[in-house]
């Protein structure tokens, strides 16, 4: 008889432990399910926030270009209105010696 309870308190036991087993490999498995679903939640919030930040970029370097551009252009047209007045003022040099010469060539006649 002792034998039998021996053996019954053995089985209650080892039931037991394989329950608790149970439930441990069952509370990692949820363990393991939710830190992967934060894992991919987190890899999914870093990818909108790259995509996010790539876009601001890409943006900003639309904007730069943009300006970049305008400052060309505004730097074109100085360039050309300072050619224009260098032209202008090379030309009224040019009159003004040719003046001088026809003045002097009449006064020694």
């Amino acid at each position: 008889m002792v034998m039998v309870m021996m053996m019954m308190t053995m089985m209650m036991m080892m039931m037991m432990m394989m329950m608790m087993m149970l439930l441990l490999m069952m509370m990692m498995m949820v363990m393991m399910m939710m830190m992967m679903m934060m894992m991919m939640m987190m890899m999914m919030m870093m990818m909108m926030m790259m995509m996010m930040m790539m876009m601001i970029m890409i943006m900003m370097m639309m904007i730069m270009m943009m300006m970049m551009m305008m400052m060309m252009m505004m730097m074109m047209m100085v360039m050309m209105t300072m050619t224009m007045m260098m032209m202008m003022m090379i030309m009224m040099m040019m009159m003004m010696m040719m003046m001088m010469m026809m003045m002097c060539h009449s006064g020694k006649i």
